[in-house]
């Protein structure tokens, strides 16, 4: 596979023009990846691309994944940032989202993590399962702030269609989320988070001043990517495209010098609903000014006047030509954004 994915960097070697800054190793189990076919692709995407000195290079990885040797090699192959799916502390919480990994490992990849050299860390974290109380909440965060980890990723549990926890909940085997719960919880991490100094720069994500992710940055910001591999997702800022999700399809295609992709393009409105969206999710928020420029006067009032009723209750607040959501807000981000599509 990495093979394939090697010559689909050189297939599309065209698509971005411009230098990049990020290379992001996820989905599926990156880590789980031979040094040596990392840096063959690293070695080769240096070469066909125009890479940033110092750009930001992840890794994901399961905490189950992580060894010394392991991150020793990372390192040598020009990693600098680790993305860990530790998602919670505690052994109950882990065992009814069905990880692999257990609350030792969660605790000791970081470490391990730490002790290699690594300083820019992000973790996940999930709420709002029904092992997760108030309380147990608050110490998951707090054993984060205690391991001075610099950036979280913090999700509410979704029940995915077709998955083992949607059986077990359907049959009654397992308790199912609790929407009111999550929300709370949402509240009290915004609440801590502020006060340990993170910046809310985006609905799910908290960094330490320095420490945003540059890559989920540039998503936000509507800025093109390439994405190498099966069902791999790529944006040049005029059209979508994605590859095939079947492996064998993909491999075989690749074989044949034919990257095997379906192809979307943006209209006018597309692009400014997308912007929408992004935009209110982050902490700078939806600038009038840009939507004047690239979409004219007409959409910029519409915004304006779907906005009133949510300024009105202290959801959004309008400021210097920007619209931003409060925390409040935050709690209703993806609702407002469609009441404020084109």
């Amino acid at each position: 596979m990495m093979k394939a994915i090697t010559h689909e960097a050189v297939l599309r070697c065209d698509y971005i023009n411009e230098q990049v800054s990020t290379i992001y190793f996820g989905g599926g189990t990156p880590s789980l990846i031979s040094t040596e076919d990392l840096q063959l692709l690293l070695s080769k995407l240096h070469e066909l691309f125009s890479i940033e000195p110092g750009a930001e290079i992840t890794l994901e990885a399961n905490p189950d994944d992580i060894t010394e040797q392991k991150l020793a090699e990372w390192k040598t192959a020009g990693i600098n940032r680790l993305s860990i799916g530790v998602q919670s502390f505690f052994e109950e919480d882990l065992q009814w989202m069905n990880r692999a990994h257990n609350s030792q490992q969660a605790l000791q990849s970081i470490q391990l993590a730490q002790s290699a050299g690594f300083n820019n860390i992000t973790i996940d974290l999930i709420y709002g399962t029904p092992t997760l109380t108030d309380k147990k909440w608050r110490q998951n965060f707090e054993t984060a702030l205690s391991l001075n980890i610099p950036h979280l990723s913090c999700y509410a549990l979704t029940v995915e269609l077709k998955t083992v926890l949607e059986k077990m909940i359907a049959q009654h085997k397992i308790e199912n989320v609790n929407l009111d719960t999550q929300s709370r919880q949402f509240e009290l991490l915004m609440q801590w988070t502020e006060q340990a100094g993170y910046e809310h720069y985006e609905i799910s994500n908290f960094a330490k001043p320095g420490f945003r992710s540059k890559h989920n940055s540039s998503y936000w910001q509507g800025k093109p990517y390439l994405g190498l591999g099966p069902s791999a997702h790529s944006f040049n800022g005029t059209s979508r495209q994605w590859n095939i999700a079947n492996n064998a399809l993909y491999l075989k295609s690749i074989e044949q010098n034919i990257v095997p992709y379906e192809k979307e393009e943006l209209t006018a409105t597309q692009k400014l609903n997308e912007y929408i969206m992004t935009s209110l999710r982050t902490m700078e928020g939806l600038s009038l000014m840009n939507v004047k420029e690239k979409w004219g006067v007409v959409a910029m009032q519409n915004i304006l006047l779907a906005s009133k009723k949510y300024i009105a209750d202290e959801r959004m607040i309008e400021k210097d030509n920007q619209l931003t959501l409060t925390s409040k807000g935050k709690l209703f981000a993806d609702g407002i954004a469609a009441e404020l599509f084109s």
